[in-house]
């Protein structure tokens, strides 16, 4: 039974009997990041398999239950990397850790002082403070007179379903900073488009309340990971 048992678990070839120029590491070494699969990528940061699975087939089976998708891989906790059998705690914490760098170094690329002058900029400058978030957060976007972005400062942050952005946080931030518009934006986890009666509301006061102290309310975005609603674009604001 014992024999038996072994065979059963090493009915795979491991990664240290491949051909030197097909191991993840060497492969690396030769011919540069760019050749690797993503799941020899990932197999890199595992280092280890399971007894019954080679280290990029354990890879390639957590990408499987991502759809292959890494932004949703991004998304999973580290309790939720751990499911598949032959993760541990210390591996989820590495690709974790990985995933996290990535989208710092995303937000690194970003022009420090872009012009502002349409809703599609302010998306993609801030997809990388907002995408893959599974909580709301609210911030807003700080522009001089040519619209030059001055600062982007967080307002709040909450849950799944919402989070409370108080106007005087918002005014706080745009005097502080001598702001001549501004822009508000939030983010919807769920991928829903379509502004709340909460975000209506909001802003309509902080509109109201940034005329007397002549600033602008150029726009409120609300942001998904895949696109966004512009109540200045829609002729709501």
């Amino acid at each position: 039974m014992e024999t038996e048992k072994g065979t059963y678990e090493q009915n795979y070839i491991p990664v240290s009997s491949w051909a030197e120029e097909d191991r993840p590491r060497e492969k690396l070494l030769q011919k540069g990041p760019q050749s690797l699969s993503d799941a020899e990528l990932i197999a890199i940061l595992l280092r280890s398999g399971s007894r019954s699975q080679s280290v990029v087939e354990l890879a390639q089976h957590i990408l499987n239950a991502v759809g292959n998708d890494l932004n949703a891989l991004a998304r999973l906790s580290v309790h939720e990397l751990m499911r598949p059998k032959g993760m541990g705690e210390a591996k989820a914490i590495s690709i974790k850790a990985a995933l996290e760098l990535g989208k710092r170094r995303k937000s690194e690329k970003i022009i420090d002082k872009p012009t502002i002058t349409q809703a599609s900029i302010a998306y993609e400058l801030m997809k990388p403070l907002l995408g893959d978030l599974v909580s709301e957060e609210f911030w807003v976007l700080i522009l001089n007179r040519k619209n030059v972005l001055i600062d982007k400062v967080k307002i709040s942050s909450g849950g799944v379903s919402g989070t409370v952005a108080d106007p005087k946080l918002i005014f706080k931030a745009a005097l502080d900073r001598y702001a001549s518009g501004i822009i508000l934006m939030h983010n919807h986890p769920s991928g829903n488009l379509k502004p709340s009666q909460a975000d209506i509301n909001l802003t309509q006061k902080v509109k109201t309340g940034a005329l007397a102290l002549e600033v602008s309310l150029l726009d409120h975005i609300i942001f998904t990971d895949h696109h966004y609603y512009s109540f200045a674009e829609e002729g709501v604001l």
